[in-house]
């Protein structure tokens, strides 16, 4: 185990390093729960709008490293920039979330393009600065969403309990499934790529409806889907590192394991590290997996969920961070707390 060393932290855990104390993000650490985030928003008018902003995005990335000095920086976007890229009607109301105009006919899928990298360039251009302005020593990511996810908000028009207009179409009509997961899939290859050209040392997949779908579907919706991004990716960038994030993906992990797909995979807040990580191989790196309730909680409960985290990765390749996204509730002192907790273990 390396306590001490030259490089980004992340990155060398990426590799295959324990790094001990561990490198530390957090995902959605650029958000609602920093007042200096909604300021900026309210600059920006609309989310979209602050998303293809580099002036605001670039700010919004860089507000939690000034903060609390993260150890990776995450690209403030979206994973509903690359159906919006690709002709679709993307809208977010403030309090609702996403809204888009359902796609669920091969009519409606050929209405979309298929290149989304002209309407992506502001994204290039935010990563490039940042890349500039972040300190050495912190590692910028990009990311992009999973095939699936990213079509059940295409297919539904929002987001839906356990994704259900999605898994009906995909067995009512699984060639349109079929030809709307390729073009996603040939679209986030292009995007992620562009992405590592643009100045990202790393990225992650987010694989946010993983638990919806049932064995037979998950195969050819979400892991094949995910490893062809992953293959593509590395086709042109062998350098490249992926976090692969599957939520409610526990079940899955060995097919992950076996399929060779990813750099690291990000754990949930479902999974228990000392039962799971035993059973991965030694150098294969992990992320996460702090429950974003504890984090709200503070106090005991986070002293101890933290511990608990600590101490089954210890001697592991490991990134901690939350088991999802941080929420805007959470109050900052308990982030701080979050922070010198690990920092000092």
């Amino acid at each position: 185990m390396s306590e001490t060393g030259e490089g980004k932290k992340v990155l060398r855990v990426l590799d295959g390093e324990a790094v001990w104390p561990p490198p530390i993000w957090l995902m959605r650490q650029a958000g609602r729960y920093l007042p200096e985030y909604r300021a900026t928003r309210t600059k920006a008018g609309g989310f979209l709008d602050l998303c293809y902003n580099p002036e605001l995005a670039v700010e919004v990335t860089l507000q939690p490293i000034r903060r609390f000095g993260f150890d990776a920086a995450i690209l403030f976007s979206d994973i509903l920039v690359i159906p919006h890229a690709l002709g679709q009607d993307v809208g977010f109301a403030e309090g609702e979330g996403p809204r888009l105009a359902p796609i669920t006919t091969q009519e409606g899928l050929r209405a979309l393009g298929t290149d989304p990298l002209p309407r992506l360039q502001p994204v290039f251009e935010i990563l490039r600065t940042l890349r500039r302005e972040l300190p050495r020593e912190t590692t910028l990511l990009g990311f992009c969403g999973a095939p699936w996810t990213v079509a059940s908000y295409m297919i539904a028009g929002k987001g839906t309990p356990d994704q259900a207009p999605a898994r009906t179409l995909a067995y009512r009509d699984p060639a349109f499934m079929t030809a709307l997961i390729d073009r996603l899939v040939d679209a986030s290859i292009a995007y992620l790529s562009e992405q590592v050209e643009a100045g990202a040392e790393a990225v992650q997949i987010f694989e946010s409806f993983g638990s919806a779908l049932p064995p037979a579907l998950f195969g050819p919706l979400s892991l094949d889907p995910i490893g062809r991004i992953v293959r593509g990716l590395k086709t042109r960038h062998p350098a490249a590192k992926v976090i692969v994030f599957v939520r409610g993906g526990g079940p899955n992990l060995r097919r992950f394991v076996e399929a060779g797909i990813g750099d690291a995979l990000a754990l949930d807040w479902t999974l228990d590290p000392a039962h799971v990580l035993p059973e991965l191989p030694p150098r294969l790196a992990t992320q996460g997996n702090l429950d974003p309730l504890a984090l709200i909680a503070g106090g005991e409960a986070l002293t101890r969920g933290i511990d608990a985290v600590l101490s089954a990765v210890r001697g592991r390749a490991h990134i901690f961070n939350l088991g999802h996204g941080i929420l805007p509730e959470t109050p900052i002192p308990h982030v701080e707390q979050m922070i010198a907790q690990v920092r000092a273990a």
